[in-house]
């Protein structure tokens, strides 16, 4: 076993874990906006989902992150740029997701593509020092371990309180 297993093991968690908990869920549900400095259900699995996809496509593969090769950023009609890093709370709050399933297609190839890359990536490359911003330079397998994953799952405890706020159980 090595840091790739570790990587592999979260990143497919998260994934999962990510997908169950949108699972079943209804459009209002998703972009429901509880009261206070919060987003929505929806505004945390798209950001989780394209902080996965960039890291990986744009910053580690220097390429086009899925969500513009494959024309998510048009089925959404949601920002070009953006993933909802450093996004001010109003543009965070407007934003509404209108195709959960969209949604959750994106995540498991945003997630996949993560995956293969840790995997076809040697511990050396992974060990290779990258610039973060806003964060500084680190690693990139904790790249992976920071923001994709304790970041993701950070997130993903808000979209459980959320769902809990909606009187809606949730499983993990």
């Amino acid at each position: 076993m090595d840091i790739r297993d570790i990587l592999v093991d979260g990143i497919e968690q998260l994934s999962d874990w990510l997908d169950d908990g949108l699972n079943g869920l209804t459009l209002e549900q998703v972009n429901w906006l509880p009261e206070g400095k919060t987003v929505s259900i929806g505004f945390h699995a798209w950001h989780i989902t394209r902080t996965a996809d960039n890291i990986t496509n744009f910053v580690f593969r220097k390429q086009p992150p899925i969500w513009l090769a494959e024309g998510y950023v048009d089925r959404f009609g949601l920002p070009k740029n953006p993933q909802g890093t450093g996004m001010p709370l109003d543009e965070a709050r407007a934003l509404q997701i209108g195709d959960l399933g969209l949604l959750r297609e994106y995540g498991r190839k945003a997630f996949a593509a993560s995956n293969d890359y840790v995997k076809s990536t040697s511990i050396e490359a992974l060990s290779e020092i990258q610039m973060v911003k806003p964060l500084g330079e680190m690693p990139q397998w904790r790249v992976f371990r920071q923001v994709v994953m304790t970041h993701g799952f950070m997130h993903l405890g808000e979209i459980n309180t959320n769902k809990g706020m909606l009187g809606i159980a949730f499983s993990v």
